[in-house]
């Protein structure tokens, strides 16, 4: 498990923004990674995806690390951010815009505000 826990430690510090999750960015292996890496990739956010099918010790060793029972998981600098739930609510209020414009992450605007528009 220390093995899963600094890969995770490297890969959260060396990257703005990381989601770990069941699948990848391309290809989503389930519906709550999709729905996270869907409203990434929509709203222009350069971030690495991890794989945790992938790798059995990390998909246990990610769960340990933020003491978060699901995946997908969002890390913002090195911050655990949250899960899908957490990131659907943070879109929709407009507080995912907050926490990347705060930590200097460049995202479209408009591709969040039409998020927002579309689920109103």
């Amino acid at each position: 498990m220390s093995d899963a826990n600094t890969q995770i430690k490297e890969t959260v510090g060396t990257n703005d923004v990381v989601l770990f999750m069941k699948g990848t960015k391309e290809m989503p292996q389930c519906g709550f990674s999709s729905r996270v890496a869907g409203v990434l990739n929509y709203m222009g956010i350069e971030y690495k995806d991890v794989n945790v099918l992938a790798d059995d010790g990390l998909r246990q060793g990610i769960k340990d690390y933020s003491d978060w029972p699901t995946i997908p998981q969002l890390y913002v600098k090195g911050e655990f951010v949250g899960g899908c739930d957490i990131i659907t609510e943070m879109t929709l209020a407009g507080e995912l815009d907050d926490l990347f414009d705060k930590e200097g992450i460049t995202y479209d605007k408009d591709a969040a505000n039409k998020i927002r528009e579309a689920n109103a």
